[in-house]
């Protein structure tokens, strides 16, 4: 439009026949005489951005490209002099004080933990969490047993001795599961075993233990070749009873802590008291006595002072500075 303009500046005369409608003269060669104004505007135009540009253009730009590679060398080097101060210090912290453990990297660490969650699967105590009974649970009550799997697992990560996990019942397709992996990083790539099988077809039912309150009798030891189970279970309505009758159907042996053995009920204002643990609680204590093989000190760890029990002892200590 502007080249139109310009082209009508110069020549009045075409701009008239333009408006009238008539077609403009035209030289031997064919051409009009505006369209001969318009490439010899376009000639000078290019030759204008001819002079305007640097004669060694690809000499300024590989410059700024050296420019710029140069600014990332010193970036980079940088941070390696950093890095290498860093590790000087840490050396001559460690040269100062010889009694402390060397520091590893995280992925150091990461495959010891990997190794032993391995390991405990041919060599260290199993236990298995019944997940068969999640269908009548809320989206609440998933949601807590999704975060109780989570801290559970992250126990056992940090044991010295792990157990080796099973989670049977529990469906790819269940709303259990997708509340696992909305919750949980990395939770499709937990170390343990799952399956949709129940717990009493999956395993040896003579192998079998049920880890319930509602049993008779108390857990005395922890046997390699028996499995453990826990029901995953969380109902805020407390259903008594009911994987203890689960165990009865099946003919599978069951047990309870030992929290009425080696520990009291203390008195509180509400008058709570229960052995209705979390499933990540029961797996603390069973850890615990793995390494300690005392069961006032894994009942320590797992039994939280909101259930209401106490430790014996602790229960006599108090008893004698009320005395007092």
């Amino acid at each position: 439009m502007d080249c139109k303009l310009k082209e009508s500046a110069h020549n009045p005369e075409s701009l008239v026949l333009q408006e009238q409608g008539f077609p403009e003269d035209r030289g031997e060669d064919g051409l009009s005489e505006s369209f001969r104004l318009l490439l010899q505007m376009d000639m000078e135009y290019e030759h204008r951005g001819e002079e305007a540009c640097p004669a060694n253009s690809s000499t300024w730009g590989s410059k700024n490209v050296q420019r710029k590679q140069r600014h990332w060398e010193k970036i980079v080097s940088s941070k390696k002099s950093r890095r290498k101060q860093e590790k000087e210090r840490r050396k001559a912290n460690r040269a100062e004080q010889p009694g402390t453990c060397p520091q590893h990297s995280k992925r150091f660490l990461k495959a010891v933990t990997k190794e032993k969650l391995l390991e405990a699967k041919h060599s260290g105590p199993r236990l298995c969490v019944d997940l068969s009974m999640t269908h009548h649970m809320s989206k609440k009550e998933l949601s807590r047993l999704a975060g109780q799997i989570r801290r559970l697992y992250g126990s056992n990560k940090k044991a010295s001795r792990p157990f080796w996990i099973c989670l049977t019942g529990f469906s790819t397709n269940s709303p259990l599961y997708e509340e696992c992996l909305r919750m949980n990083d990395g939770f499709s790539a937990y170390l343990m075993e799952v399956t949709e099988e129940d717990c009493f077809s999956f395993f040896p039912l003579e192998t079998l233990v049920y880890l319930t309150p509602d049993a008779e009798q108390a857990l005395e030891d922890i046997d390699q070749n028996t499995v453990y189970i826990i029901g995953g279970l969380v109902d805020e309505s407390i259903q008594k009873k009911v994987t203890f009758q689960k165990a009865q159907e099946h003919s599978v042996k069951t047990a309870r802590l030992p929290i009425q053995e080696y520990m009291v009920r203390r008195q509180n204002e509400k008058n709570y008291h229960s052995e209705v643990l979390a499933i990540n609680q029961v797996f603390d204590i069973l850890s615990a006595y793995c390494e300690t093989h005392n069961w006032p000190e894994a009942l320590k760890k797992g039994v939280s002072p909101g259930k209401g029990y106490i430790l014996r002892e602790s229960s006599c200590n108090e008893e004698s500075t009320k005395g007092v």
